[in-house]
């Protein structure tokens, strides 16, 4: 059985005629929905997406990184100019200017790498050479460092940065007779570019090494006038300074270069080594502690500090520092430490004769005379080590032979 369906169903309805314009408009309707759907919408930004940003032009970063670099900000300027090869990795200068700012901060193996991407680039590049050359003289790689400044001169005989960088690798290498023709570069750096901060510094180093203090005072200011921001100019001047018995001045340029550059063991070592000068052992010891505590596997600031220790009248202590110095070890933090061999100078004076020294001091002859027998056999015409020597040797002879004191029945 089935039900019957509503009588309003049944009733026949009368059709009216269809209207074309109707069916054209319903046709155009669905066309453009049917476009919004699978055209537009799909590469609409979402409601709560991030605005895109317009993309920083290369010069835009290097604005930002000489601006760091003027300001001393020299990790920030590294940076920057990171941001402008990734920008505009086409251009050489770009690299170059950055090896130059990492040579300032003392990267100087990434500063090597940067002046060969550099040459990558574009291999007749006289600065880059000169770039590269200066970062392996850094390093110690003097042979490198001279075939590639040579490079520089011969694609460009008037780039006065590579007659600069030439003279300091003359200077570091340290062959006397080197020292007429580094004057003679440094000069012609001078004549070609005499208002640079290189050519300033280098004369600078040039003057210092010669000890021609004042010239070289002179010559650090002028490279200060240009940037007084960079630690290592304020630093050089500070060693100058202390040279020429000018401690006050000399702790001033050191603490500047501190606040640019905290990270540096040598500047608080010599501000150690002033202040020991001075007599003042206490503050010595501040500095010392300071310098070890950026650098605690270093042997010779384990070696300085236990000389600071020694003058200050703490034996003890002094004793394990330069036992770290000469022997090596493990430091009290799990550090380990390679002793350094026996060499005539501050090796020598200070740290093997001291420990030595502060052994006999503390009743330790038998383990001082094999140290002491060591530098009278080896380092003979290092006068102050063997000096110390000989008389640790005469004290601990003495000790031998005195008789103990007994106790009276």
């Amino acid at each position: 059985m089935y039900l019957r369906s509503s009588k309003w169903n049944n009733a026949r309805r009368s059709r009216r005629p269809s209207n074309p314009l109707k069916i054209v408009g319903l046709i155009g309707v669905i066309g453009v929905l049917l476009y919004l759907n699978f055209i537009i919408v799909p590469t609409a930004p979402s409601l709560f997406s991030a605005t895109p940003t317009a993309t920083r032009s290369p010069e835009s970063f290097i604005n930002e990184a000489e601006a760091y670099f003027d300001e001393g900000k020299l990790e920030l300027a590294i940076a920057s100019y990171q941001q402008s090869i990734l920008a505009d990795p086409r251009n050489p200068a770009n690299f170059i200017a950055l090896a130059r700012v990492q040579i300032y901060a003392g990267d100087y193996e990434q500063a090597r790498l940067n002046a060969e991407n550099a040459l990558l680039l574009n291999p007749n590049n006289a600065n880059a050479h000169s770039m590269k050359a200066w970062a392996l003289d850094f390093m110690g790689e003097y042979l490198e460092a001279e075939a590639a400044v040579k490079k520089a001169i011969e694609i460009d005989p008037n780039n006065a940065l590579a007659y600069a960088v030439y003279a300091e690798i003359l200077i570091d290498r340290g062959n006397f007779e080197d020292i007429q023709t580094a004057i003679d570069l440094s000069r012609k750096a001078q004549n070609l570019a005499p208002n640079t901060l290189e050519t300033h510094r280098i004369r600078g180093y040039m003057h210092y090494a010669v000890s021609e203090y004042p010239e070289a005072i002179r010559e650090y200011q002028a490279a200060l006038a240009i940037n007084d921001r960079l630690w290592g100019l304020h630093y050089s001047l500070g060693v100058v300074y202390r040279l020429t018995g000018e401690y006050d001045l000399a702790i001033q340029e050191l603490l500047a270069a501190a606040a640019f550059n905290p990270k540096s063991a040598d500047i608080y070592t010599e501000i150690s080594r002033i202040y020991l000068t001075l007599g003042q052992f206490g503050k010595a010891v501040q500095f010392a502690e300071q310098a070890l505590a950026v650098d605690p596997s270093n042997p010779r600031l384990h070696g300085n500090l236990g000389a600071t220790l020694y003058k200050n009248g703490e034996f003890e202590r002094s004793i394990g520092e330069l036992a770290l110095a000469v022997r090596g070890g493990t430091t009290a933090g799990g550090i380990p430490v390679q002793g350094l061999p026996l060499a005539p100078g501050r090796v020598a004076d200070d740290y093997y004769s001291l420990y030595a020294l502060a052994l006999t001091k503390s009743d330790q002859c038998g383990q001082a005379i094999p140290i002491m027998q060591l530098i009278l056999s080896n380092i003979e015409e290092d006068q102050t080590a063997y000096y110390n020597a000989v008389e640790g040797m005469n004290y601990c002879r003495a000790a031998l032979v005195t008789p103990t004191p007994t106790t009276a029945p």
